[in-house]
């Protein structure tokens, strides 16, 4: 009979120790997903996306929130990293070229908010005035479609080309173009990443460059653009996210934050009006 109570004993303890061994397993498992919650994860351009984003790491921090900063120097990774969950949200692109992506892959993506704008800029190494520009001159542009008709706005506005009526000036392309005076030459197969070393190597006689790219050859638009973007313009960067997550508190965070009146300014200061911040309820 003692022998039978011990046996017992043995068996209520080995139990109790199981048990209080899966409750310790159960506990960390919920804090490791407990951490990975606060963790935001985001794909974004080094400049000025990324610089923006180390920006308002602190204050998102405050916020319980942990913010991983995946840097991508390219126009088709970060929405390949979203879709594939590799990332939670990324920040790189504007709302042309995202509606395009979205509807050219399908992607179940939500723009989860404007941050600021870039504005695109032509420039030139071998004319200093716009006047100067001579007849039958190259413009070289990207090969990314979204772009193009940002670019014929700002030729459109300079009154050196007018586009065929009835044409949505957001998705012209070349061959919309109806009127060109002076007989530019459109070359438009290059790498957005690549313009910038277009300009360094003197090719065309103006070279459009997005801003992120401009700022790494050391060219400020506002300053150094023989034709600037105008304020009005509809490009505005934006936070990305898949649609299944629009209401993640941590997105929403990082939307808030962003907006903020002294990280706005902060923007404003830091790139000499360069990168221009919009309003929270700009989409």
């Amino acid at each position: 009979m003692k022998k039978k109570i011990l046996g017992l004993a043995a068996v209520a303890f080995l139990a109790v120790g199981l048990s209080a061994c899966g409750s310790s397993d159960k506990g960390s498992s919920s804090s490791s997903s407990s951490s990975k919650s606060e963790t935001l994860k985001v794909a974004a351009s080094p400049t000025p996306h990324a610089e923006i984003l180390e920006h308002v790491k602190p204050l998102l921090k405050k916020e319980g929130v942990n913010l991983e900063i995946v840097k991508m120097d390219d126009y088709v990774l970060p929405n390949k990293s979203l879709a594939s969950k590799d990332v939670d949200a990324n920040y790189f692109q504007h709302i042309p070229f995202f509606d395009k992506a979205v509807k050219e892959n399908n992607y179940k993506f939500t723009n989860a908010g404007a941050v600021h704008i870039e504005p695109m800029g032509l420039y030139s190494k071998k004319i200093k005035n716009i006047k100067d520009l001579k007849d039958g001159s190259t413009i070289i542009t990207s090969n990314s479609e979204s772009d193009w008709g940002r670019i014929i706005t700002i030729l459109k506005d300079a009154g050196l080309v007018k586009v065929k009526d009835g044409v949505d000036i957001e998705t012209a392309t070349f061959d919309d173009i109806s009127e060109n005076p002076k007989n530019l030459k459109f070359k438009h197969d290059i790498d957005p990443a690549m313009l910038a070393t277009a300009y360094k190597n003197d090719e065309g006689d103006l070279v459009a460059i997005n801003a992120n790219f401009a700022y790494g050859e050391g060219l400020n638009p506002t300053k150094d653009a023989l034709l600037l973007e105008k304020d009005n313009s509809p490009y505005a960067n934006i936070v990305a996210v898949r649609t299944e997550d629009k209401n993640d508190p941590r997105i929403k965070k990082l939307i808030k934050v962003l907006h903020e009146k002294d990280v706005q300014d902060w923007i404003l200061k830091k790139w000499d009006g360069s990168v221009k911040p919009v309003a929270a309820d700009a989409k």
